[in-house]
C-alpha cells in the first residue's frame, strides 16, 4: 500500500518513511504543500499522514484536497498544534485522526491501520500458512491462540508478513529491529531469525535465507498423500 507522508522536519520525516517501509508500506515523501498537492493526484496514494506547519504553507490546503478527490483519502493529522480549536478545526474538515506530537511510532500505525479498516481497505483477517492476523488486532494467531512473539520477534515477523513471498533484504531488517540504529549490529539478525523460525513451528509457514540477500517468508508445501 501506498501513502504519503507529508513532514516538513527532516529527522521525523525520514524516521517514518523507514519504520513505514520496514512494516510493507510504499511511502511517499514530501515537505511542503506544493509537492503534496501534486502528488496527491496520483491514484496509487491509499493514504495520507499530514504535519500542518509546512515551510510553504498550512497542511490543511492538503487535507482539503485530499477529502476532494473522487474517493476521499484516509488521512491522518501529525502536528505540534495540541490546541482543541486545531484539533476539531482538522477534523472537521475531513481528517479522520488526529495525533498530537511527539508520539510513539506504533500509535501512529494503530491509528493509520483503524483509519484504514473504517475506509474498507484493510481485510478483517489477513491469513498466510496456518496463521492469521486480525485488523483490529496487532498480535498473530495459530490455532486461535496468539503467537508469544517479543517486540523485536513481532516487529520482524510483521516486516516478513506484509512483504510475504518477496525478499526482504538484511538492511530493512535491521531497521524493523532496531529502528534508532544504536543498538544492534548486523550479526545479530541471525539470532531473531533462528528464535522465531522455533516459534512458527507448525504454522504452515517457513523463513528461508538467501545469503547475501535477505530473507523470504513463504508458506509451507502441504505433505503430499502417502
Amino acid at each position: 500500500m501506498e501513502i504519503l507522508v507529508v513532514e516538513d522536519d527532516v529527522t521525523i520525516a525520514q524516521a517514518l518513511s523507514n519504520a513505514f517501509s520496514a512494516r510493507g508500506f510504499t511511502v511517499r515523501l514530501c515537505d511542503n504543500v506544493a509537492d503534496a498537492l501534486r502528488l496527491l493526484e496520483e491514484p496509487t496514494v491509499r493514504a495520507l499522514v499530514l504535519d500542518l506547519n509546512l515551510r510553504d504553507g498550512d497542511g490543511n490546503a492538503v487535507l482539503r484536497a485530499a477529502r476532494a478527490r473522487a474517493v476521499p483519502l484516509p488521512t491522518v493529522i501529525t502536528s505540534a498544534r495540541d490546541a482543541l480549536g486545531d484539533r476539531l478545526d482538522s477534523l472537521d474538515a475531513g481528517a479522520d485522526d488526529y495525533l498530537v506530537k511527539p508520539f510513539e511510532f506504533e500509535e501512529l500505525l494503530a491509528r493509520l491501520r483503524a483509519v484504514l479498516r473504517r475506509s474498507g481497505q484493510v481485510e478483517s483477517v489477513d491469513r498466510f500458512g496456518a496463521i492469521e492476523r486480525r485488523a483490529d488486532d496487532a498480535r498473530f494467531f495459530l490455532a486461535g491462540a496468539p503467537l508469544p512473539l517479543t517486540p523485536r520477534e513481532h516487529a520482524l515477523f510483521s516486516l516478513l508478513w506484509t512483504r510475504r513471498d518477496r525478499l526482504v533484504g538484511k538492511s530493512d531488517v535491521l531497521t524493523a529491529l532496531d529502528p534508532t540504529g544504536n543498538e544492534l549490529l548486523d550479526q545479530s539478525i541471525d539470532v531473531y531469525v533462528h528464535r522465531l523460525r522455533k516459534k512458527l513451528d507448525g504454522g504452515g509457514v517457513q523463513i528461508n535465507t538467501l545469503r547475501g540477500f535477505g530473507y523470504l517468508l513463504q508458506a509451507t508445501a502441504p505433505d503430499a498423500p502417502a
